[in-house]
């Protein structure tokens, strides 16, 4: 039963990362119709991602603001990833995001490394 379809919006979008995550806590065998519907799931996010991730989400802050309000992540759940305070100065723009918070990040929340890599700007602090 392969009831995928291209992703045309947000909506569309939200479906199937709701519909791919549920084989996050065990992926189906390749070459099983489980298997078949999670690999083209997956390129149709990829694919979705890439092009309107970059145009729409320019900076890792803005990718993980994205994240949380829109794909049912939390700032507790980027906290607990990366740390409470780390989390909050990163989101505030105070603190950068290291390689290992990107690494992590990218796994555990299914984001394009490149999408938390890109150069961004940190708010200064008023002396």
């Amino acid at each position: 039963m392969m009831d995928v379809k291209p992703l045309r919006n947000e909506r569309d979008y939200d479906w199937a990362i709701r519909e791919v995550s549920r084989y996050f806590e065990s992926e189906p065998e390749p070459g099983t119709a489980e298997g078949d519907r999670f690999e083209v799931l997956s390129m149709l996010i990829k694919a979705y991602e890439d092009e309107h991730f970059a145009a729409r989400h320019g900076d890792p802050v803005d990718v993980l603001q994205f994240a949380i309000e829109s794909m049912g992540r939390s700032q507790a759940e980027l906290a607990s990833l990366i740390g409470r305070n780390r989390a909050s100065e990163i989101l505030n723009r105070i603190r950068p995001l290291t390689l290992d918070m990107i690494r992590t990040i990218s796994r555990e929340w299914n984001l394009p490394i490149d999408a938390l890599a890109a150069p961004y700007d940190l708010v200064r602090a008023h002396a």
